[in-house]
């Protein structure tokens, strides 16, 4: 009979053949077959872990540029990263590496759905806030996307 941290390798390295998982999230997944035992895990895991082959930095990075190519904003990414048992330190200091994106992204995000031009009455004014809120974005990152439009901002980048 093959040990169990043998089979539990074996279905880790499945489920991290086809996407980078985090170790939490790899754990409830495992612990959810129901044939091994959490301590077993656990140990298979570790040597995961060790040898390289399960980095919750290497997902996380991952996770955040998918997410970002989705037009996600930094407060969904960090509440879905949480989900996934991403420690709070390791979401800030992957988020924090792209400060400097989330207004531009909610802006590009803004223009795909409706257009370059900035709404001109409340009610679509308050209707684009909700659509870029619910896709994440900050009230201040909300702000800026909704009183800028594509020529404004092609003339700061370009000045």
């Amino acid at each position: 009979m093959p040990k169990p941290t043998r089979t539990i390798r074996v279905a880790a390295m499945d489920y991290l053949s086809r996407r980078e998982h985090a170790t939490h999230e790899l754990f409830q997944k495992l612990l959810a077959k129901e044939e091994y035992e959490a301590d077993d895990i656990s140990e298979a895991l570790a040597r995961l872990v060790d040898q390289g082959l399960l980095s919750d930095e290497r997902f996380t990075e991952a996770f955040i540029s998918q997410r970002i190519n989705r037009g996600s904003g930094p407060l969904k990414i960090r509440a879905e990263l949480r989900q996934k048992g991403v420690s709070d330190a390791m979401i800030e200091t992957f988020l924090n590496e792209h400060n400097g994106l989330w207004q531009e992204s909610a802006l590009a995000v803004r223009i795909k759905k409706y257009g370059s031009e900035c709404p001109s009455d409340l009610k679509e004014t308050a209707r684009q806030t909700r659509f870029l809120q619910s896709r994440g974005f900050s009230s201040e990152q909300t702000r800026y996307a909704m009183s800028h439009d594509d020529a404004e901002s092609f003339d700061s980048d370009h000045d």
